[in-house]
């Protein structure tokens, strides 16, 4: 995995992309246990938004040589889903991610009051357990995430997800 976000810190630098930050269930796993996952979600901020903003990532890689499968391109051998930031809490994620040393390199990861504001806002019964987890860990700050979801007016589908927890 390294290798692959070396490629994607590269990307960056060539301004293939404006930001990025890793999501999904390998940016859960720094916080909490590890959990199965088959890929690098990467949401990244487009040069250019338009109908096409995966295009020049696409070019890129191909170029390469990296071959595509299913959503995913394999770089250096690791699956990687290039996921646009798709709505303004997942553009905020990725501007506040934060900076973390994995091996020998400095990557951008979503932060875990993040990460768990997007799983209760996406909302799939993975997403929900995700939430779960960074919820009962010590890496989720309280205050922070009820502001972010206050913001975004999520608030409820914590309140619901606690309550379905509690049994009331």
């Amino acid at each position: 995995m390294e290798k692959a976000l070396r490629v994607i810190e590269e990307m960056t630098r060539l301004g293939i992309i404006k930001a990025y930050a890793i999501g999904g269930g390998i940016a859960a796993t720094y916080y909490i246990e590890p959990i199965l996952t088959y890929d690098l979600d990467i949401f990244f901020i487009p040069v250019k938004e338009g109908l096409d903003e995966l295009a020049p990532i696409y070019d890129f890689a191909r170029k390469r040589g990296y071959v595509e499968e299913a959503e995913a391109i394999i770089i250096e051998g690791f699956p990687v889903q290039f996921i646009p930031a798709y709505n303004d809490l997942v553009r905020e994620a990725v501007a506040e991610a934060a900076t973390v040393k994995y091996h020998n390199i400095e990557v951008k990861l979503v932060r875990a009051e993040y990460l768990t504001a997007i799983a209760l806002q996406t909302g799939r019964a993975k997403d929900r357990e995700r939430a779960l987890r960074l919820l009962e860990s010590d890496a989720v700050d309280r205050n922070v995430l009820v502001r972010i979801l206050e913001k975004y007016g999520l608030l409820d589908k914590l309140k619901k997800l606690e309550e379905n927890i509690d049994g009331k």
